[in-house]
């Protein structure tokens, strides 16, 4: 009798594990980039074909479409859990988007990132959802990876919110509590053009730019090995000028920088300052870090049924890389990023580990099962 439970246990993870490996599949065949507006829409609907029975609240910012599925009538003031998952890619190669199974690997573009995960999350979500006395949210969202801002983020402008958001991103297991905010700016300055061949008659805006990098490079040193600190990339400087015999009389530098959460109220200071007289600072975008006290009782509670599961100790670790998690901690809503095994994100041999899969729905399902009401 119980060698008979025993065998029925397995042939439902079997089971469930083909069903969550074939809509990945699915998934990864559909060329959903953010140039790909039929794509997005098609993989969404693919997504929520998949949650007939539940309650269905769509979304659309811009032309961004996202949905929001729950397991009461009426969307509540406050969701006690949320599955947070995204649908949209990094663009691949061709051939990357037909999903491919070596040994116990699915390659495929955004296999990890992150459409196998988010099949793991619509199973789960179906599998509990009747079953738990709490208002439980499921978020599907089309523009994560171009900053999540038509989709999550109106969400919440929306007034959508939970007491706990775990976003389905690629963690190999480790529940990753906190993230780097996000300070995009625009740094310009003036010059005075003349021939190149008399440089002392003009004022080189590019060299007026150096002399600021050289100062920020010592405020923020590039790490020569991984450390949570705040760093800067330059990613790139532009002038108006397109001859090789004239002095530019115009510069300007984009800068990303991803700073730890110590900083969320200084960093812009802290970089403006910096600033040569005469220099303008123009912010494009100010996301919040992430940051939710490992002593939260719901991470607690994840971290001991994924090491039950996995049979491995559970590291809380911070993410150098931002995810949708940060928007809900702009309405303090604590959150965390969590996922299966991967690796090669964003490259041309991405892939996701099959029987993590198992693992991460039988865990996402326990913990669910497992929140009190």
């Amino acid at each position: 009798m119980i060698h008979t439970r025993v065998r029925f246990i397995i042939s439902l993870y079997l089971s469930m594990l083909q069903t969550i490996l074939s809509l990945t599949k699915e998934f990864i065949s559909i060329q959903s980039t953010q140039d790909n507006t039929k794509a997005l829409e098609k993989i969404l609907e693919l997504a929520l074909s998949h949650l007939d029975g539940y309650a269905i609240e769509r979304f659309e910012r811009n032309g961004v479409r996202s949905a929001l599925i729950y397991n009461v009538k009426r969307r509540p003031k406050k969701f006690k859990i949320i599955l947070n998952g995204h649908l949209d890619v990094i663009p691949g190669k061709e051939c990357q988007y037909i999903p491919e199974i070596k040994r116990n690997r699915l390659y495929g573009v955004g296999s990890m990132d992150m459409k196998a995960n988010a099949a793991c999350l619509i199973m789960a979500f179906k599998e509990v959802a009747h079953k738990v006395s709490y208002p439980l949210g499921l978020q599907l969202v089309t523009d994560e990876e171009i900053g999540g801002f038509g989709g999550t983020k109106y969400q919440i402008g929306k007034g959508v919110r939970s007491e706990f958001i775990i976003a389905g991103e690629p963690t190999n297991f480790d529940v990753v509590h906190k993230a780097k905010g996000i300070l995009q700016v625009k740094i310009s300055t003036k010059g005075r053009t003349a021939h190149g061949a008399y440089p002392w008659r003009g004022e080189n805006a590019i060299w007026k730019m150096n002399t600021f990098f050289n100062v920020l490079e010592k405020k923020y040193p590039v790490p020569d090995h991984e450390m949570w600190a705040t760093t800067v990339n330059v990613s790139k400087i532009e002038t108006s000028n397109q001859m090789f015999n004239k002095i530019p009389d115009n510069c300007v530098a984009w800068l990303d920088v991803r700073f730890v959460s110590e900083e969320t109220e200084t960093i812009k200071k802290s970089v403006q300052q910096l600033l040569p007289k005469g220099f303008t600072f123009n912010v494009v975008a100010h996301e919040p870090a992430l940051l939710t006290d490992e002593n939260n009782e719901f991470i607690k509670l994840l971290k001991k049924i994924t090491q039950h599961t996995t049979g491995k100790t559970i590291r809380l670790r911070g993410a150098h890389g931002s995810s949708d998690a940060r928007h809900f901690a702009r309405v303090n809503c604590s959150g965390i990023e969590f996922g299966p095994t991967g690796g090669g994100i964003g490259s041309d041999d991405e892939w996701i580990h099959i029987p993590s899969l198992g693992k991460y729905y039988q865990i996402l399902k326990d913990f669910l099962l497992t929140v009190k009401s």
